[in-house]
């Protein structure tokens, strides 16, 4: 499989608008090739330090600045947290997933989270963290601790990114993934779609992800769940085949990396969740609840799944 770094614009926007077959016949040859047939990869998110954040992302109520319903709560306990892994790996997960409402994490916070990632590694599970913005050595520790991966989403286009976010830049979060990249840290880095981007957008944000020296290892494509609150609040989710075009795209372009079908699957039919998997996800997020949002629960994934003769894929180490 020749893996590119040197895809274009142009380029990327004559594959997302070829006829929509045509794109999944493309998508499909590169996922066979890469990755064989039927197994999508089960992770479950925690929240571990819910709500207060002072970013202002026009998408999240975790902000404090917003009035969404949600409340400010301390970080969990490490039992806790350690609980609910093991509850996840029962439950078929080999991702456990730990997100905290930061800017960025103080040292002396990140001492508990240290501690939850080597709980997870020592359950035999991949454990992956988004805490905001890294420092060197706070990504250092994290990798000392056995951080499998670290999630950091560019959300959209360079060009769009000031219309949602205006507390930090893309810039910003690029450096924290050099950081996490020079750890020895696998990176988690993806998007949102209805957020009032264009599809010239879409394109330019994937164009980001695939040029970058090392692809990320996974791809979160996530359809906007709007929050009563925000300031995103009424928008409509993308359309499904917008999902599966993005999906297809980063399929595409980033063959190697776990494309993975995040937020939004709560307001997706059965049929449009099956073709994103057809596009190339090859990942989801179990739990009724996916960090404060909506999520579909676990009976109800299993059930999809086992209809489709996809098989939960095995736990790597």
């Amino acid at each position: 499989m020749d893996v590119r770094h040197d895809w274009t614009l142009p380029e990327v926007r004559a594959l997302h608008d070829l006829p929509l077959f045509e794109l999944l016949d493309r998508a499909r040859a590169v996922h066979r090739a890469v990755w064989g047939e039927h197994q999508v990869q089960l992770c479950r998110l925690l929240s571990i330090k819910t709500g207060g954040c002072p970013e202002d992302c026009g998408y999240c109520p975790q902000a404090a600045r917003y009035h969404t319903g949600v409340d400010a709560e301390p970080l969990m306990d490490v039992d806790a947290v350690l609980a609910e892994a093991a509850a996840a790996r029962s439950a078929g997960a080999t991702r456990f997933c730990m997100g905290a409402a930061w800017r960025s994490p103080k040292d002396h916070q990140l001492d508990k989270v240290v501690e939850m990632v080597r709980g997870v590694r020592a359950l035999g599970m991949e454990a992956c963290c988004t805490l905001g913005m890294l420092t060197r050595a706070q990504a250092e520790r994290l990798a000392e601790a056995g951080l499998s991966a670290y999630n950091h989403n560019l959300d959209t286009s360079p060009e769009f990114y000031g219309e949602i976010i205006s507390t930090r830049t893309q810039a910003d979060r690029l450096e924290t993934l050099e950081h996490v990249r020079a750890a020895g840290i696998s990176v988690c880095c993806g998007g949102i779609l209805g957020l009032g981007e264009s599809v010239e957008d879409r394109c330019r944000m994937l164009v980001v992800l695939a040029t970058q020296p090392v692809h990320p290892e996974s791809v979160p494509i996530n359809a906007l769940v709007s929050v009563a609150g925000t300031p995103l609040a009424g928008k409509k989710p993308p359309h499904i085949v917008e999902m599966v075009r993005a999906i297809a795209v980063a399929r595409i372009l980033m063959p190697h990396a776990t494309v993975r079908l995040s937020a939004g699957r709560e307001a997706m039919t059965e049929e449009g969740q099956l073709l994103c998997f057809l596009a190339g996800a090859n990942s989801i997020f179990f739990g009724d609840k996916l960090l404060t949002t909506p999520n579909p629960s676990h009976a109800d994934d299993l059930a999809m799944l086992a209809r489709a003769g996809i098989e939960p894929r095995p736990a790597t180490n």
